[in-house]
């Protein structure tokens, strides 16, 4: 029996080959089987792909959906918010990197939006987004960008940001403005760093730091992390995604900070079961496990049919990695 079997109730490794998802497929035999298998730019031509690639603008970003941007706030960089989607979805579910001159191109449209802070702004409005901004490091360093000196500079901001217990905060949720005064501010808010940390952002900043092979290893971000974990299935301090209902809603490539997002990188700065959060979180994905191997959780981003496999497959992956 292999390890992986052991530590679930039911082996899912069958399904997952099963899924006729050849993009699954690729990944489960090589990051759960470690088998050999072909270049990951073979899945550069699958139709979902070139489908996607077919929207890219011009200058690199992809177009927000019309029909619904005409119901949205105008100071909010929504194009932005899309191609950080979009990229997510090329990287993550197919694993294209700077080789490919689309990625280049998506890649310079978002440096395009970082500030000479550092942070990437704009889907806040002025605001500072320490939310999207490190998630957008994050694809950009799995993207092949982690030596690039811009990816260093957005390093030094999210330093520069932390909040005085080592957490970090969306810094207009710490003023007294509401939601509509902060989005049309001409002027980023500055954090009341005498606050508690979120663990909605501290989580999405971690990504980042979990992402990259030298900054993984900072003393600031294995704090944090454990300030993370110990807010598991906890409700949040701030108004987003307040309810503690949100550790259970889940989705690939990851968005917001949830029970599997959280683990995975918690997996790259040093964490193992020795520490009974991560314990905690472990066993309520391995009891969610259904009979078919899959698992019953709340999944969000739809749209992809494929998405239970998907979650599944980035299951398996934390409990390979936290063996």
């Amino acid at each position: 029996m292999s390890p992986l079997a052991m530590k679930l109730k039911i082996n899912p490794i069958a399904k997952l080959l099963s899924c006729s998802n050849p993009a699954i497929e690729y990944f489960t035999h090589r990051d759960i089987l470690d088998e050999e298998v072909g270049s990951v730019t073979d899945l550069w031509q699958l139709p979902p792909v070139l489908k996607i690639l077919k929207k890219q603008e011009e200058n690199g970003s992809w177009k927000y959906p019309s029909k619904i941007r005409k119901n949205l706030r105008s100071r909010e960089d929504y194009d932005q918010f899309e191609t950080y989607k979009t990229l997510g979805i090329l990287v993550e579910k197919y694993g294209l990197n700077r080789d490919h001159n689309q990625i280049q191109k998506a890649a310079e449209y978002l440096f395009s939006c970082q500030t000479p802070e550092g942070d990437f702004r704009g889907i806040y409005g002025n605001q500072y987004a320490t939310t999207y901004s490190p998630a957008i490091m994050e694809l950009l360093i799995k993207a092949g960008y982690e030596t690039d000196k811009r990816i260093k500079k957005g390093f030094g901001w999210l330093i520069s940001m932390r909040q005085e217990d080592g957490g970090w905060i969306i810094p207009f949720r710490t003023s007294d403005m509401n939601l509509k005064e902060a989005l049309t501010a001409n002027e980023p808010n500055s954090p009341d760093r005498t606050r508690p940390f979120s663990h909605l952002v501290t989580g999405m900043v971690l990504r980042a730091f979990a992402a990259h092979p030298k900054y993984r290893e900072s003393e600031k971000a294995k704090k944090a992390a454990k300030l993370l974990s110990s807010r598991f299935f906890q409700s949040d301090k701030y108004p987003d995604r307040k309810d503690k209902k949100y550790w259970k809603r889940v989705s690939y490539p990851f968005l917001f900070t949830d029970i599997i997002s959280a683990l995975d990188s918690l997996s790259f700065l040093g964490f193992s079961t020795k520490n009974p959060h991560i314990q905690e979180g472990l066993d309520f994905l391995k009891e969610r496990q259904n009979d078919e191997g899959l698992f019953d959780l709340h999944i969000v981003r739809g749209g992809d049919k494929d998405l239970k496999y998907w979650i599944c497959l980035a299951i398996c992956r934390l409990f390979k990695r936290y063996g």
